[in-house]
Parts: C-alpha cells; structure tokens; sequence
C-alpha cells in the first residue's frame, strides 16, 4: 500500500502540472483514505465510473476528465451533488490530469494515439495555452483518406468522421486528441496531407476542403482512453499497486 500523498506528490512531479495554465485544477480533486491499494482509471469521472469503481473496491479513481472547470456554476448541487457525495460517501479519492496528461511524452494522450495507430512523431506543432500539443509525423507508406479511416476504425473500435481532400494522397499526418478541431489551421499551416481529432465543428469542414486535408473526427472519448490507462498502469508497477482501467461507453 502507498499513500495518497505519495502517490498524488509523484504523479504531479510526473507530469509538472506547475507548467500548465489549464481550465480546471489538476492533481488531487477530491480527498479520500490516506492509503491507497487499488487505482481504477477511466477517461471521466462520471456518476457510472464512480460506481463501477465502488463496485470495484477502489482506494483512488485517476481521470483525464475531472471537475472544478472555469466558467462553471460552483454550487454543489444536481449532478455535481451527486457525484461528490458518492464519493465522499465512499471515502474514495479523484485525481484528475487535464493538459499535463495530453502533453506527456511517453505517457500522454498524443503520445498513446501514436503508439495505437503506429504512428511516429517527428515533432510538435499548434498553440493551446502556450503549449505546443499537436504532433506530426508520416505513415509507413502512402494511403488514402478511406484506407486510413479504416486504419483509424480497427485501432479505435469507432468509425471516424472523414473530410476528405479530393484526389489527395497521405503520406503526413498530425494528430491532437478531444476537442482540438481549432489545431487544423495550423495543421494546414504545418503543410500536412492529414490531421486527426477527437471531435469536429461546423468551420472544421470548410477549413478541410478548401485548405486541402483530410481531416478525421475519431471521437473525444475514443482518442483519450489511452493515455490514463498508460499512466494507471505506470503507476500500478511503480507503487505496487493494483489498477484497473473501467471504460464507461461514450459514443462522442
């Protein structure tokens, strides 16, 4: 068993949160027993995955996706009431990493959509506070926009939404995870032949067919599920923990 100081300290450190100007807090959410022993990940930390992980026995639940946004309402009630006192009740902690999980280079949600299309990063591009979250890189050998939106369905279980660039081969692609459809523009900038999203917004499709790439919506939650389970399992070996990944389905 570790403890959660132990564990939240390191993971912080892991990821150098103090870098990041996010729009939620990231690192320890919400405060449970000090000892931790089982570790369930999932991509959000909805009412479902909360009571998975109670079902689950869990000490600690890690997300991507957690709580306190800017902008939001601060009262504790509805849904957010609901949340918390599940959790709260259960005496089980949330840790959450926004930006600094995206960013990660061995670990980060970019760079695990890599590792799962078998994509390889010859860099970093775009702006997102300050950061530069897009990456680039090639396929092994020239495809099309159908042949890769293929690739894109049997590696992620869900058929993207494609635009494609008429008549326009693919050997360049850059990639961002989530809602990151704004990275395309500089994707155009970039000169690449594709880019590859989570989610996709009306301009999304006049900036790909007029600027000439292939742009792929694969879904939010489908591009994002491997980061959290990658530093769930580094933090399983590292601490001797056990951990367990619980996907809540999430068709978007």
């Amino acid at each position: 068993m570790t403890t959660l100081r132990e564990l939240t300290h390191h993971t912080d450190q892991l990821l150098d949160i103090g870098r990041f100007q996010d729009y939620c807090p990231n690192g320890l959410q919400v405060e449970g027993r000090s000892g931790v022993q089982l570790l369930v990940s999932g991509v959000t930390a909805s009412l479902g995955l909360i009571d998975a992980a109670i079902d689950a026995g869990a000490d600690a639940i890690l997300v991507h996706h957690g709580y306190f946004w800017k902008g939001e309402d601060p009262r504790i009630t509805g849904m957010k009431r609901q949340r918390l006192q599940r959790l709260l009740g259960s005496d089980i902690s949330l840790l959450a990493y926004h930006l600094p999980l995206d960013a990660h280079a061995e670990l980060g949600n970019n760079a695990q959509l890599a590792r799962v299309l078998g994509l390889q990063s010859a860099g970093t591009f775009g702006a997102d506070e300050g950061l530069q979250l897009g990456h680039y890189g090639s396929v092994e050998r020239a495809m099309s926009g159908e042949s890769l939106a293929q690739h894109i369905e049997r590696c992620l279980g869900r058929a993207p939404q494609h635009i494609p660039a008429a008549g326009k081969s693919i050997r360049t692609v850059g990639w961002c995870t989530g809602a990151a459809q704004s990275y395309i523009e500089a994707a155009v900038a970039q000169g690449l032949d594709a880019f590859i999203s989570g989610e996709i917004s009306e301009p999304t499709v006049h900036i790909a067919r007029e600027c000439g790439i292939h742009y792929f919506a694969a879904g939010h939650h489908a591009t994002e599920r491997f980061g959290v389970q990658a530093l769930g399992e580094y933090l399983a070996t590292t601490f001797g923990l056990r951990h367990h990944f619980i996907d809540i389905d999430n068709p978007v």
